[in-house]
């Protein structure tokens, strides 16, 4: 059995192996973490790692609290809370290549269903001033369409009711920022690392409507003195397979139980905004502070997380396995080129289009990365959190244009057709999202619709009942026009398949 990577393995790993140089014994924690998954561990995780090494400020090591699970908690402790982020692309030969760095930054993991009072007693530590968090877009307890913090919600009504024991990401905050001011203690920073439309603005707003129903002054005191930074995170993070371990355990000569992947490419863009101080994750390129983080994070989302979505749910309707086989297929790959350049470019204003054209070849060029195999379930999943903010933002701007949006329907209808569950060559995918239970009975329902409609009139009686689902779509699903294309590819991708769909639409 191998030696575990540890902090007493550390200095013998092999010399191309990146790994931190500081004192970690001296390395005290600024920052607790809610959702220490592999994309905060292949992002935040390693530039704070960056930032320590480039400044000698060690007071910003990471407390990371895992929500549910104690996967991660059982793999980082042994290992002293160190792991290794293995960066993959293809070389100029073509061949895959792997750079290696062992990470440093994170001191320990918690598992706040185990003990949710010992992470608000680390939110109300003297010496934490970031909280900060990666939970996903369903981590936040809140509405899709409006935003807004869904009181009917078990856990948050659980959380009202238990201040001591919360379980929701949003009540964990309210009550763990209650115990600093209590205590006389400063304010903090949360910054929202997720991919969510305003992010900052919208933990924001969530914080202060539960803070509201738990005591009015406390709500005032966050409302007051703590911040909300905006900030956009660019970066394709796989899930580790036994395969990655195992290749990655070769190279170090010791085992590390979790590993994450990540492609080279980075761009972290925060506003800097910081109620008590910050790392300096600007060092050696790692993040750009800005006044204002929503041109970028209007960039990302339309011109790669809707492509990206886009070619998920029509990769996984043909029964693609990887994004990159997706990508290279070229019917796949000509229509989403057609709709970033066609439909999404235009509502990218200030952006010259050389810019546009750049970012959208890079775009492709990383989705299509040999050496990072990046599963359609994993990119597909949770779309109803989603596609909000991902493509029907951008068809709002399009019909407030009074402009067309043919093929950004298309990806629409491509995810309502990915919940049928099942791909043209006979195979199934589970529907993986927070709402699959509500969206299985609103498929049920429009398949009642049409049946109960004369035939030329069941398409449309189809589309309507499900455009008309106001989590996801709110108003829009009242847009004659929007009901009208979403009508003809929803038909089309019944009938005639993805690629005849795509084709038509390109």
């Amino acid at each position: 059995m191998r030696e575990r990577l540890n902090t007493e393995s550390l200095p013998r790993l092999p010399a191309d192996v990146e790994k931190p140089i500081y004192d970690r014994s001296r390395l005290t924690p600024g920052i607790v973490h809610l959702g220490l998954g592999a994309f905060h561990r292949a992002h935040q995780a390693v530039v704070t790692d960056q930032a320590m090494q480039a400044s000698g400020d060690l007071s910003w090591g990471i407390l990371g609290v895992s929500l549910r699970r104690p996967a991660t908690r059982d793999a980082l402790t042994p290992q002293d809370g160190l792991y290794t982020l293995a960066v993959r692309d293809a070389g100029p030969n073509g061949q895959d290549r792997e750079q290696l760095r062992v990470v440093g930054s994170v001191l320990r993991v918690m598992v706040a269903e185990e003990d949710p009072n010992a992470v608000l007693e680390r939110i109300a530590y003297p010496q934490t001033r970031i909280v900060s968090l990666t939970v996903t877009e369903k981590g936040y307890c809140h509405e899709p369409a409006t935003g807004h913090l869904r009181w009917d919600d078990p856990d948050i009504l659980h959380d009202l009711e238990n201040p001591h024991r919360p379980r929701s990401t949003i009540g964990i905050l309210v009550h763990g920022l209650a115990l600093r001011r209590e205590r006389g203690l400063p304010p903090v920073t949360l910054l929202s690392c997720d991919n969510l439309r305003g992010n900052g603005d919208t933990l924001r707003s969530l914080v202060l409507s539960f803070a509201l129903r738990v005591d009015v002054t406390l709500a005032d005191w966050i409302d007051r003195h703590c911040t909300f930074p905006n900030s956009m995170v660019d970066r394709i993070v796989p899930v580790t397979l036994d395969q990655d371990r195992l290749r990655i355990a070769e190279r170090l000569g010791v085992e590390d139980a979790w590993p994450v992947l990540g492609e080279p490419y980075l761009n972290w863009v925060i506003e800097d905004k910081f109620a008590a101080g910050r790392p300096a994750w600007d060092a050696q390129g790692g993040a750009t502070f800005v006044s204002n983080a929503a041109p970028y994070e209007r960039l990302k989302l339309r011109m790669v997380s809707g492509p990206h979505s886009t070619l998920a749910y029509l990769g996984a309707a043909l029964g693609l396995q990887t994004m990159a086989e997706a990508v290279n297929t070229p019917a796949l790959r000509g229509f989403v080129e057609a709709m970033m350049r066609l439909e999404i470019a235009p509502t990218l204003r200030g952006i010259p289009d050389v810019g546009l054209e750049e970012y959208r070849q890079r775009f492709l060029a990383r989705i299509a990365n040999p050496a990072l195999p990046h599963p359609v379930s994993q990119v597909a999943m949770d779309g109803s959190q989603k596609i909000p903010q991902r493509l029907l933002d951008t068809i709002r701007d399009r019909l407030r244009a009074g402009h067309g949006i043919d093929r950004l329907s298309l990806a629409v209808a491509a995810w309502l057709h990915y919940l049928g569950g099942e791909n043209e060559q006979g195979g199934r995918h589970e529907i993986q999202d927070p709402l699959a239970a509500r969206l299985a009975r609103l498929l049920s329902r429009s398949e009642v619709a049409a049946r109960a409609a004369a035939p030329s009139q069941a398409p449309q009686r189809r589309a309507m009942v499900l455009s008309r689902f106001k989590p996801v779509f709110g108003e829009l699903g009242e847009s004659a026009e929007f009901v009208s294309s979403l009508t003809t590819h929803l038909e089309m991708l019944r009938e005639h398949g993805v690629i005849r769909a795509v084709e038509a639409a390109t």
